[in-house]
């Protein structure tokens, strides 16, 4: 099957595209493309690997479903288009951003320039129906998602993996925590970072500190 994702993540996944649950996949997804809205657009499904290749990934920033809403999803989690107001999420991952490294608080929600310098973006699930979500869970994608954290865990060392909430942590499950370097926190949202556990984390000074130990470029946040 010809899936159109960046060829250096094409090589290391191609055995799962030719695995029956991902031919399963994709004919749903391709069925709900015809009868519904469903974000993101088609051609930004793979965005999150075409914007950071597996030579560049040094950062992995787990997420769970794209948004629902018009406009919004791109293909990177917890990003959104230029223009688009951002989510609460994404405001509070700001303010965390703004204490932690002093940095002001951006005109635009667009984490393009995060995946430009090695930050994969990656949504358990790479599309979702409009306005419902959770509609394309279980129909595949957490499969594929999956092998993509398993294959960067077992071929490349020393990434950040940042898990933020309960979700992210099980699924970080198949890490190997001997050769990377998990950062765990509650989810950005309001209903869990308000209660504690979100803010004060220092996440980004956190990933930054331990890339630069291991002679790596750190992100510009």
């Amino acid at each position: 099957m010809d899936v159109k994702i960046e060829q250096s993540w094409k090589e290391r996944l191609s055995g799962e595209f030719e695995k029956p649950y991902f031919t399963e996949l994709t004919e749903f997804v391709r069925s709900e493309y015809k009868t519904a809205t469903v974000y993101p657009p088609a051609r930004q499904i793979f965005n999150a690997f075409d914007f950071c290749t597996f030579d560049a990934c040094k950062v992995v920033i787990l997420g769970q479903d794209p948004y629902h809403g018009p406009g919004q999803a791109h293909g990177l989690c917890f990003s959104v288009n230029d223009g688009v107001r951002m989510p609460p999420s994404l405001v509070n991952i700001f303010k965390e951003i703004q204490t932690d490294l002093g940095k002001p608080f951006p005109p635009s929600g667009n984490l393009e320039r995060w995946a430009k310098q090695g930050v994969l973006l990656l949504n358990a699930t790479l599309t979702v129906r409009a306005g419902a979500a959770g509609s394309h869970q279980n129909k595949g994608w957490e499969r594929f998602t999956d092998a993509v954290i398993k294959c960067i865990s077992d071929d490349k060392s020393n990434i950040v993996f940042m898990l933020w909430g309960r979700y992210a942590q099980d699924k970080g499950s198949v890490i190997n925590t001997a050769s990377h370097h998990i950062l765990k926190a509650k989810h950005p949202s309001p209903m869990s970072a308000n209660g504690g556990g979100w803010f004060g984390t220092r996440h980004f000074s956190q990933a930054n500190e331990y890339l630069v130990s291991k002679g790596k470029e750190p992100i510009e946040w």
